[in-house]
């Protein structure tokens, strides 16, 4: 049997692995962008609120066929336009703006996340984050840089910039191709069995999960190793080096 190359590179999930998992009604996120829309609509809130609710975990479903991305304004644009309601790109921004302030003080990154990432870029190791997110790019960045995580972040790909989410092939391409780490040379880090460990494995990358007790579990997927903290990745990667 051919032997692996050593590691050369790590990639993380973010929500659920690098951050903590917030498991919050949908309904209560969209309420301000809801009314934010209704302010400019004959609709009222309650009205706009259910049908954002809706084309949300719609588009979300739809990935599970085809794994097609999709980013917060589709899901504002594809809502209003349901609802027959023909609103200036300026309000659908703001309207993604209220959004996105619902969730901000709910996210909280690990308290190991720093020290291990600071701890695998001392071992010379390329790190990268893939993350499934309809979120814009410049709210991920805000927080990593908040908390001091984005300097050991050599590369960060969102699959609200582009075509494909995980476990779609073509996003891990992207994000080794970014980190410039071969698959075989890689490890991938996430907390779903389906989208990142058997997504990361089916492209030859070796995969590392976390479990999360928010996130349904997947029959017939095997890690390559299990961890529950952060920090108990370190000798893992040291024992595959």
């Amino acid at each position: 049997m051919t032997s692996r190359p050593t590691v050369q590179g790590v990639i993380f999930d973010w929500g659920g692995t690098l951050s903590h998992y917030a498991n919050i009604e949908l309904l209560d996120m969209w309420r301000l962008a809801a009314g934010r829309i209704a302010e400019h609509s004959a609709r009222d809130s309650d009205t706009v609120l259910e049908r954002l609710v809706e084309v949300d975990l719609r588009l979300w479903e739809r990935t599970a066929a085809d794994a097609r991305a999709y980013a917060l304004p589709d899901i504002l644009r594809e809502a209003t336009r349901e609802l027959g309601i023909d609103l200036t790109e300026v309000i659908i921004e703001e309207a993604g703006t209220h959004y996105l302030d619902s969730w901000t003080p709910h996210i909280r990154h690990f308290d190991d996340a720093r020290p291990t990432l600071a701890a695998l870029k001392e071992r010379g190791l390329r790190i990268g984050m893939l993350s499934n997110t309809h979120w814009p790019k410049a709210y991920h960045e805000h927080f990593l840089e908040r908390d001091g995580l984005a300097p050991y972040i050599d590369t960060r790909c969102y699959t609200s910039e582009m075509t494909r989410m995980k476990p779609h092939p073509e996003a891990f391409r992207h994000a080794l191709e970014t980190l410039g780490v071969e698959a075989a040379a890689a490890v991938y880090v996430g907390d779903r069995l389906f989208d990142d460990v058997l997504g990361a494995q089916l492209v030859g990358m070796r995969a590392v999960h976390r479990p999360n007790p928010g996130v349904p579990s997947h029959e017939g997927v095997t890690p390559d190793a299990t961890i529950e903290t952060l920090a108990d990745l370190l000798p893992i990667i040291d024992g595959w080096r």
